[in-house]
């Protein structure tokens, strides 16, 4: 009993702690108990760990959220891509008549947790998006090419000459006919049949009023004979555009238009062209 009455008369036994500024001021003295003191030592250590308790779940809690920010616009990335990956696989569908395509949903690596390997993902959208680009390229190239390429009737009529080996009807040699007569008569209008410019609107010996048109691609078009062309050189037109009248200008036997298509500056046959109802 003893031993603890002296360790309690030491807990609260008297400590002086004397303060004594640096500047003129006296000193003065402050009293207190050796357990206040140790209770105050205790608190400001609690008080320390708790603050630094706080400062670290603070900094956890902002890199989380910056985390979080990163993963939440990277999936609003993902569900824009692959919408727009939904809404241009409907369309190939609808332009080539192939069946729909899934193939991130179908590819898409999930792991056995149930977890979305967004690396993964997001290599395999950028892979379909290569292919999409690609797809879109080589649509756009074969629709320049499909509007470029010449087609339908110039003129109303019916075809009197073909393509190939004939007698001339003028001087009666046989030579080649690089074109297609279309019977006409005089001032029937020739439309073009497929958009370009005007690369030559004039006069020559043989072939009368002609026009020649350049659509890209290779193809070009000649339109001879004509009573009166109605388009200069340089101007563009449109397909089914009126561009001349037609008429027996230059070396012919009567009313018509001589009709050439030319590819990569070689005549060739017209006649699959002319594949519109007249």
């Amino acid at each position: 009993m003893r031993p603890l009455k002296l360790f309690l008369k030491k807990c609260f036994t008297p400590i002086t702690i004397l303060v004594v500024p640096h500047s003129k001021s006296r000193p003065f003295q402050v009293k207190v108990s050796f357990v206040t003191l140790l209770a105050f030592g205790f608190l400001c250590l609690t008080g320390a760990g708790y603050v630094a308790s706080v400062c670290v779940d603070t900094i956890e809690y902002y890199a989380m959220k910056k985390e979080l920010s990163y993963l939440v616009q990277e999936f609003d990335a993902l569900k824009s891509t692959i919408s727009s990956l939904k809404k241009a696989d409907i369309e190939f569908t609808r332009l080539l008549s192939l069946k729909s395509r899934n193939t991130i949903l179908e590819t898409a690596d999930f792991k056995d947790t149930g977890a979305l390997d967004i690396e993964s993902l997001k290599k395999q959208v950028n892979e379909s998006i290569r292919s999409v680009f690609a797809i879109r390229k080589f649509i756009a190239e074969q629709k320049d090419l499909y509007i470029a390429t010449p087609s339908g009737w110039p003129i109303q009529g019916e075809v009197s000459s073909y393509f190939g080996q004939r007698e001339h009807p003028v001087t009666g040699e046989r030579s080649m006919h690089t074109g297609v007569d279309i019977r006409a008569h005089s001032g029937t209008p020739v439309y073009a049949t497929a958009p370009g410019i005007v690369s030559f609107s004039g006069w020559t010996d043989g072939s009368g009023y002609i026009i020649v048109l350049e659509h890209g691609y290779g193809f070009s078009t000649a339109y001879a004979h004509n009573k009166k062309n109605h388009v200069a050189v340089g101007q563009k037109v449109k397909k089914g555009e009126l561009i001349a009248s037609s008429g027996s200008t230059g070396m012919t036997t009567g009313a018509h238009l001589h009709y050439e298509v030319w590819k990569d500056s070689r005549q060739i046959d017209p006649s699959p062209y002319l594949k519109e109802t007249k």
